[in-house]
């Protein structure tokens, strides 16, 4: 089970900490918020590959 997801220098977030629970998580938000920088964060922690434009620096 994924119990934290740290977020530092991807895309336009500098530092940030999600904290996941047990049983279903729903990600929402307003547009802007920020729901598909972390998804595709997490698409990086398994595996996935980041874009160079992505990381900051």
């Amino acid at each position: 089970m994924l119990a934290q997801l740290t977020i530092s220098n991807f895309a336009i977030v500098r530092e940030l900490e999600i904290d996941f629970h047990s049983g279903m998580t729903a990600i929402t938000g307003e547009t802007g918020a920020g729901k598909s920088i972390a998804i595709d964060a997490l698409g990086l922690c398994l595996g996935g590959r980041a874009e160079a434009d992505m990381v900051r620096r």
